[in-house]
C-alpha cells in the first residue's frame, strides 16, 4: 500500500541520509576503491533477489546510488524502506571501524 506523505517523513527520519525524490527515496554510498562498490553492488542485488523488489542502481567509481519505488503501488510503500533499512545495516557492517 502507497504511503501518505507523513509516512514517508517519519519513515525516511529513520534513514540517515536517504533523500526523497518524487515517488522515489534514493541515498548515494561512498567506498575506498571500485572494487569495494562492486562488492557492495553484489551484496544489494542479492537482496533484491531475495525480497523481489529491485532498486535503481547508479556506479560512479567508488560510489553507489540507490533508488527504490513501488511501481505496482504508484509511490513508496513499506518495501522501500525495509529493505532500504536492511541496506544501510549492510553498508553500516562494511564500514564499521
Amino acid at each position: 500500500m502507497k504511503l501518505s506523505d507523513d509516512e514517508i517523513a517519519q519513515r525516511l527520519a529513520g534513514l540517515p541520509g536517504w533523500q526523497r525524490e518524487d515517488h522515489f527515496i534514493r541515498k548515494r554510498f561512498g567506498f575506498a576503491s571500485f572494487p569495494d562498490a562492486i562488492a557492495f553492488v553484489n551484496e544489494v542485488a542479492e537482496i533484491a533477489e531475495r525480497r523481489n523488489h529491485h532498486p535503481f542502481i547508479s556506479i560512479d567509481y567508488k560510489y553507489v546510488t540507490l533508488r527504490f519505488t513501488t511501481w505496482h503501488a504508484g509511490g513508496l510503500t513499506d518495501e522501500d524502506f525495509d529493505e532500504a533499512q536492511e541496506i544501510e545495516s549492510l553498508y553500516a557492517s562494511k564500514t564499521a571501524t
